[in-house]
């Protein structure tokens, strides 16, 4: 066969069969292997292998995290010359396949009310995390409580059941240790809220104004009003329930754990790439372990709340107050 014809049998340029019959003549058939098209000299811009070990050892330890909060805990160990950029650190961890396709979220425009607070402690953010099944088949409901501002988290409270006497309790040791805020944003649910009462105050809303909080709300079917603590509980179930713990008391480890690592170790892109617990000031506002009884007017009439929540107006009306 001519050249010209090898060629167009099989579609290759004649330089390229020149060079693959140069190469059978010197090397036999060795020297029509696939050659490595690894670079001869290494890039003078690569990544020290370092810090792409110390990548690699900070994604093993943090398996949730992404390459920005990885990038930033790199400036604890090297100097700045020798770092990455973030999508080197994302192209080294997606290279290892360290990279989980992310679904793409829907941005929703905000809506009012907006609470974002200026300071810390100007406002609190509390929910139920959604439940889950242990490994006792038994269900938990982790109470939540986090700073607005700071993103710092409280508590991370298992129950085992949403009530009023186990939200309470623990309401009661956060504002013994951290002091209280000036609000407390909650959803519409049991024992936070209640469209059915007048201004949605349950007992716990009463109970927060006598401690001076005013308990505000999302509106009813709203959950994105209150964005920063629905994001921080798609973290929590992802360290805490999936897979969850055998019983509450090994779950309990697991979410103690989640909040030591969400305030102390891991960069939030709200606050500059900074830890929760570096950004969170002490609250001024000591928790009041006695409430002063009300001193009524004496043209005022007093009425007594039932242990249903209503009130008796006049003769024959109710007044439902409170879940």
């Amino acid at each position: 066969y001519t050249i010209t014809e090898l060629c167009k049998c099989f579609d290759v340029s004649r330089p390229t069969a020149y060079k693959i019959i140069s190469r059978f003549e010197n090397e036999g058939y060795e020297g029509l292997r696939e050659l490595s098209r690894k670079p001869r000299r290494p890039h003078p811009n690569a990544t020290d292998e370092k810090v792409v070990e110390r990548i690699l050892s900070l994604k093993e330890k943090h398996k949730l995290w992404g390459a920005k909060k990885l990038h930033a805990l790199l400036y604890n160990d090297f100097s700045e010359e020798i770092i990455p950029t973030v999508l080197t650190v994302h192209n080294i961890l997606k290279k290892h396949g360290l990279v989980s396709p992310q679904k793409r979220l829907r941005r929703v425009k905000p809506i009012h009310p907006v609470f974002d607070p200026e300071h810390c402690n100007q406002v609190w953010s509390a929910d139920y995390k959604g439940k889950f099944l242990m490994g006792n088949k038994i269900y938990c409901h982790p109470l939540t409580i986090a700073d607005s501002k700071s993103r710092f988290v409280f508590t991370a409270k298992g129950h085992y059941k949403e009530n009023l006497a186990s939200a309470k309790a623990e309401f009661k040791r956060v504002f013994r240790k951290f002091g209280i805020p000036g609000q407390i944003h909650t959803d519409n649910g049991s024992p936070f809220g209640s469209v059915a009462a007048i201004q949605r105050f349950t007992r716990l809303s009463y109970w927060f104004i006598e401690l001076g909080i005013m308990p505000v709300f999302s509106d009813p079917a709203h959950p994105q009003q209150n964005g920063r603590h629905e994001r921080m509980h798609r973290d929590l179930k992802a360290a805490c329930a999936n897979p969850s713990a055998y019983d509450l008391k090994a779950q309990q480890r697991r979410l103690n754990s989640f909040v030591k690592e969400y305030n102390n170790l891991r960069p939030h892109e709200a606050l500059n790439m900074k830890t929760p617990a570096s950004v969170h000031e002490f609250s001024t506002r000591p928790f009041p372990e006695r409430i002063p009884h009300y001193d009524y007017d004496s043209k005022m009439k007093v009425l007594k709340v039932t242990q249903n929540g209503a009130i008796r107006w006049k003769a024959y009306n109710w007044v439902y107050l409170s879940a």
